[in-house]
């Protein structure tokens, strides 16, 4: 679970990044240039949007996201009025949350939306063919026989299960699981990738990874060339 928070006041921020941390790995944005890259590379699953941001501002930041992405946006901003909530409803918002708030609320409404568009909220399970992920304690099994994936190669193996059928680019990869502070050379991926389809070769299972020249991965039953 990867979340976003775009929150140009730094300390307000990193609070929120302290208090969300529970739901997975968090990246903080202070700006909305920085915004509009960031959310582009649609690695997040659920992000929070002030509307009052340095460069660009939040609706145009929420414009560009719905351009691309269904991800769901949580709204946490000052600004009040019914016009300001109706604006950002209209613009694809999928909560609206005004300043000062409780930290129980915010927490109970993120879950709410993770719930509505993540079944590992309801399950903690995902699958493919024989393929199970224990998505609790981050494990995975083929016909009931646990594999040796563990910390970014489990991780990148999920992601690409998840997203099945759509191509994942290396940096896609690089900052969803490294993320965008990372020192690490991006071309790191290609090293992971192989260790993954080496552990999967066993089971048959390293068919199913496909590289996609000249644009990343994608993990899928079609027939694609390498």
């Amino acid at each position: 679970m990867k979340l976003l928070i775009i929150e140009d006041d730094k300390n307000l921020n990193n609070s929120l990044k302290e208090l969300l941390s529970s739901f997975g790995s968090v990246d903080v944005c202070y700006d909305g240039s920085d915004a509009i890259y960031m959310t582009s590379q649609n690695i997040y699953d659920l992000i929070i949007l002030d509307l009052m941001l340095p460069y660009v501002s939040g609706l145009d930041v929420l414009t560009n996201i719905r351009k691309t992405s269904n991800v769901p946006v949580l709204i946490l901003t000052a600004k009040i009025t019914v016009t300001d909530k109706v604006k950002a409803f209209s613009l694809g918002a999928d909560d609206y949350l005004t300043k000062p708030y409780h930290n129980d609320e915010l927490i109970a409404r993120v879950s709410a939306l993770l719930r509505r568009t993540n079944n590992e909220f309801r399950d903690l399970s995902l699958s493919f063919l024989d393929m199970r992920f224990d998505l609790q304690n981050k494990s995975v099994f083929i016909k009931d026989e646990r594999i040796d994936l563990i910390g970014k190669h489990y991780e990148i193996l999920e992601y690409l299960v998840r997203k099945k059928d759509n191509i994942i680019t290396k940096l896609q990869l690089f900052n969803r699981i490294w993320g965008y502070d990372s020192e690490t050379i991006w071309s790191v991926v290609e090293v992971y990738v192989s260790y993954i389809r080496k552990v999967l070769k066993p089971y048959g299972y390293n068919k199913y990874l496909k590289t996609i020249r000249n644009s990343g991965y994608m993990w899928s039953e079609r027939d694609y060339e390498a």
